[in-house]
């Protein structure tokens, strides 16, 4: 057995799509932005990223990976931006 050639056995990934490509992009940024925001009765106001705690979880379990970087990059931006816009769940408490 020693003569005979080894079979290369890795599969090979396909490419994506560029549309799965964009689609990955714009769910990570809507994901990425949301954020619950609990405001005490003192007025205190404590914001929670749970889009970007959802985005991580989604990115860890995910078959079909782009690149993790960008997709850690592309949530932490949406996760600024959704600091500063009124988007998300707000609880009065």
């Amino acid at each position: 057995n020693k003569g005979m050639p080894k079979r290369n056995r890795k599969k090979r990934l396909k490419p994506e799509k560029d549309t799965v490509y964009i689609l990955k992009i714009i769910l990570y940024n809507v994901i990425g932005i949301q954020w619950l925001r609990i405001t005490l009765h003192s007025g205190v106001m404590i914001p929670i990223p749970i889009g970007f705690i959802i985005g991580l979880l989604f990115t860890s379990h995910e078959h079909f990976q782009i690149d993790r970087k960008i997709e850690y990059a592309v949530l932490l931006m949406a996760m600024v931006i959704g600091f500063w816009l009124p988007v998300g769940v707000s609880i009065l408490l």
